[in-house]
């Protein structure tokens, strides 16, 4: 089981790079496949995607469930172009060709929902559901410095070592890298991509999440033709300070799908 600096160790997970158009990709895979049962692929946050994996590992116990990481961060190549949200899924949805996933619950985190909503939407019949946890961005994070000034509320509501965690995926962005992410996702509207979802969609949000609303996130799990939200204890980063929080409802959503 490898470490890291500050927070939980990082479970062990069988690591892969496959080859899209827009970059390689990483993806880190824990648990087994089992009859009947959707794998997970779980698409990284802004920029960063150590601090997901213990999350991964909690679905691992009754799934396959992969961690995919965008061109240009964590573990993952350079970008060959510059990317925009509608970029970074298209290139998802060429990792699921590669990886030769069958039925799949696509997820994502934070600024992974939005990535993993519009993917889905292209996808097709592969992805059966879709999970969007602690969705980016709300009304009430935009624009940049609202973002930044929420983004340090929720902070305070986070356990510590959080950041820590962070920084060296941080260093690897780095600056030009962070900014680029952060215009394309506040470009990006989730309220757009939700509605065109046809497949059950699962909205979790922690209920200290200081970068969006419960209504908010009630009124987009409300869009979807199928639709549902489930409040849980914690901030944004919920799935880090309890990996355990999601694993139950993300489950009755893969069964339900199946």
């Amino acid at each position: 089981m490898a470490t890291t600096e500050h927070g939980p160790p990082l479970p062990d997970a069988l690591e892969r790079h496959r080859d899209t158009s827009a970059g390689r990709i990483r993806s880190r895979s824990v648990g087994e496949t089992r009859p009947g049962v959707p794998e997970v692929a779980l698409v990284q946050g802004m920029a960063v995607a150590d601090y997901l994996m213990p999350a991964v590992a909690e679905l691992g116990r009754w799934t396959r469930a992969h961690l995919v990481e965008l061109p240009g961060f964590a573990g993952s190549g350079e970008p060959r172009c510059r990317l925009d949200v509608p970029g970074y899924a298209a290139a998802v949805v060429e990792w699921l060709d590669a990886a030769g996933l069958g039925p799949v619950v696509l997820a994502g985190h934070s600024s992974g929902t939005q990535v993993a909503a519009r993917a889905a939407v292209l996808a097709g019949e592969r992805v059966v559901a879709v999970v969007l946890a602690s969705p980016t961005v709300a009304p009430i994070a935009r624009p940049f410095p609202r973002m930044v000034l929420r983004w340090r509320l929720d902070g305070r509501h986070e356990p510590p070592g959080l950041t820590g965690s962070h920084l060296r995926e941080w260093r690897r962005a780095g600056v030009r890298g962070l900014l680029h992410l952060v215009r394309v996702h506040l470009r990006d509207r989730i309220e757009e991509s939700v509605p065109a979802l046809t497949v059950p969609v699962l909205v979790l949000r922690g209920a200290d999440d200081r970068l969006s609303t419960a209504e908010w996130a009630r009124d987009l799990a409300a869009s979807a033709p199928s639709g549902r939200y489930r409040e849980v204890p914690g901030a944004h980063t919920f799935v880090w300070a309890d990996p355990r929080a999601w694993s139950a409802p993300v489950r009755q959503l893969a069964l339900e799908a199946a």
